[in-house]
Order: C-alpha cells, then sequence, then structure tokens
C-alpha cells in the first residue's frame, strides 16, 4: 500500500478484474502500464474509499476495487 505522496509506477493491470466500461474509463483517465502515480489521500468512509490518486497533473477519484486490480512499484 502506498503512502500519501509516495510515487509510484503502474507496471500491471489486470483488466479483466473490471467490467469492460470502468476499464475504458480508466484508460481515458490515463490509468494504464507506465503511467506514474501517487495517493493525495484516502476517503474517510468505511474502506477508507474512494482514492484520491494524482496522474500526471490531474487528480482523480478511484474506487479500492479499481486501484486493487493495478500493480505498482515504487519509483
Amino acid at each position: 500500500m502506498l503512502a500519501p505522496l509516495e510515487r509510484a509506477e503502474i507496471v500491471a493491470v489486470d483488466w479483466t478484474a473490471l467490467a469492460p466500461d470502468e476499464g475504458k474509463r480508466l484508460r481515458a483517465l490515463g490509468l494504464d502500464e507506465g503511467a506514474r502515480v501517487a495517493i493525495a489521500h484516502r476517503g474517510i468512509f468505511a474502506g477508507r474509499d474512494p482514492i484520491a490518486l494524482i496522474v500526471g497533473r490531474m487528480t482523480i477519484a478511484l474506487r479500492r476495487s479499481h486501484a486493487r486490480a493495478m500493480t505498482v512499484e515504487f519509483v
């Protein structure tokens, strides 16, 4: 699990774990292999959902279930 503002690179995404529309939306937002990301903060609700994820100059909200489909390496 990444700590807030710790940088990482997405090395793999299990697209089969996501619904086709969800995968398409994540790709459109730049969440694909090779993207560099960081967690801005986590949600306050049970399960700490959603996650605010920094991708380039954008900050996007991401469900934890979607984040679980991604494998990252620390940069």
